[in-house]
């Protein structure tokens, strides 16, 4: 904001007469141009040394003449007031002290009329450097009520404003109409109205300022994301998907959660097979981490694209990693599913060994890996554990008969 202070500085105290002759400050409907008032002869001596300084950079002499003047005429006051308040404006730190110059400047409403349209908005925009913001608001409205003008930039910074103060509901109208004045679309009234409406969790209209963006700057990658993101907010995954695909392809996506995103959404839309081959890329790509997490993230969407054996594969790298029972279990029962009963057995034995919860349900899965295997000793040992769940019993007890009769019928006693 401080650069708003620099354009209009002490420069412009000068340059009025020569801008009012070209262009009419203000656009009111019956407006006529008032004959330009210049200061005295003995203020304007000393005004013009002070400007002297001013272009020689000796701004603090320069404000030494002008705190001295001490004008009998209320332009000449007002005038002096909004050159010192001008040279203050530009100084680090002095925004609030030049506040109080620049609003005795326009108070008695002297000026000419592009000076005092100048300093109500450099008074609009000191404001919200000092994050006086109601203030600012105050002051960009005054302006705007004086000229009869609108201003894209003017418009922006209101709606700034009207967030900072929270008044968030009043910042749409003035994003709308800068929006509406640009002559080349700009991001920063879009990203306002946005900020409005998602802070208010108006999630639909969100999205909406989202498209927007995403159709007037496509080139920037992260209106595309945190669109994509916005459809998840209203349950649209189809749409959430169609956006982080296009973006992955543009290579608009480089953040681990970025990835990880556009992977759940395969799997919420029905293609797991792409949402595992996703994360395997951008694993062996070092943007993800190669760990036990992760490969069991990848084992679950091979599992849901019903390829079995790389599932079984993956949980079983994930378990040496981490050790983790559940890891087992679910190794074990793929590799069961895929009627690998042997290496089933084993990953399910170890899945007890580590202290697997509900260790019930393995012991079910182990006696129909083992009953599988020909093992029926075993899968009768692995049914009476089985009972031992309510949840379980009337089906483990279906199948005690059944490994009995099997048994008998090889030979083997149980």
């Amino acid at each position: 904001m401080s650069a708003f202070a620099l354009v209009l500085g002490a420069g412009a105290v000068f340059s009025a007469p020569a801008a009012l002759a070209q262009s009419s400050p203000v656009m009111c409907p019956g407006y006529e141009k008032a004959k330009t008032t210049l200061v005295g002869e003995r203020t304007g001596k000393k005004v013009q040394k002070a400007f002297e300084f001013y272009n020689e950079d000796q701004v603090d002499e320069a404000l030494n003449i002008l705190y001295e003047i001490d004008p009998s005429e209320d332009f000449d006051a007002a005038y002096v007031n909004r050159f010192i308040g001008n040279l203050l404006a530009a100084q680090e730190g002095k925004g609030s002290k030049a506040l109080g110059y620049l609003n005795q400047s326009v108070e008695p409403k002297v000026l000419n009329d592009l000076e005092h349209s100048q300093t109500l908005k450099l008074l609009g925009d000191l404001n919200m450097q000092e994050n006086k913001y109601t203030d600012a608001i105050k002051w960009y409205n005054a302006w705007m009520d004086f000229t009869c003008k609108e201003d894209a930039d003017v418009y922006t910074r209101l709606a700034q404003a009207y967030y900072e103060a929270g008044q968030l509901d009043k910042m749409i109208e003035p994003a709308d109409r800068a929006i509406a004045l640009y002559d080349e679309p700009n991001k920063n009234p879009y990203v306002l109205k946005l900020t409005s409406y998602y802070e208010r969790k108006m999630f639909p209209q969100t999205v909406a300022v989202a498209e927007e963006l995403v159709r007037n700057f496509p080139e920037e990658p992260r209106w595309w994301t945190q669109l994509g993101f916005f459809y998840l907010s209203v349950e649209d995954f189809e749409k959430g998907l169609s956006t982080f695909e296009m973006a992955y392809i543009q290579g608009y996506l480089k953040k681990v959660n970025e990835i990880k995103t556009l992977s759940q959404l395969f799997q919420t839309n029905g293609m797991p097979f792409k949402a595992a081959q996703i994360l395997e890329k951008h694993v062996k790509s070092g943007l993800l981490e190669d760990d036990a997490d992760m490969l069991a993230s990848i084992a679950n969407a091979y599992h849901q694209a019903k390829n079995y054996d790389k599932a079984a594969t993956l949980y079983a790298k994930a378990a040496a990693k981490s050790s983790d029972p559940e890891h087992y279990r679910k190794q074990g029962t793929l590799l069961l599913v895929a009627e690998d009963y042997k290496g089933a057995i084993k990953a399910l034995n170890n899945a007890l060994e580590r202290g697997v919860e509900n260790p019930e349900k393995v012991h079910f899965t182990l006696m129909e890996a083992n009953f599988y295997a020909g093992d029926f000793r075993a899968a009768f040992k692995h049914v009476q554990e089985a009972k031992k769940d309510r949840s379980l019993r009337r089906n483990a007890a279906a199948w005690e008969p059944y490994i009995k009769e099997k048994a008998k019928n090889r030979g083997i006693n149980i």
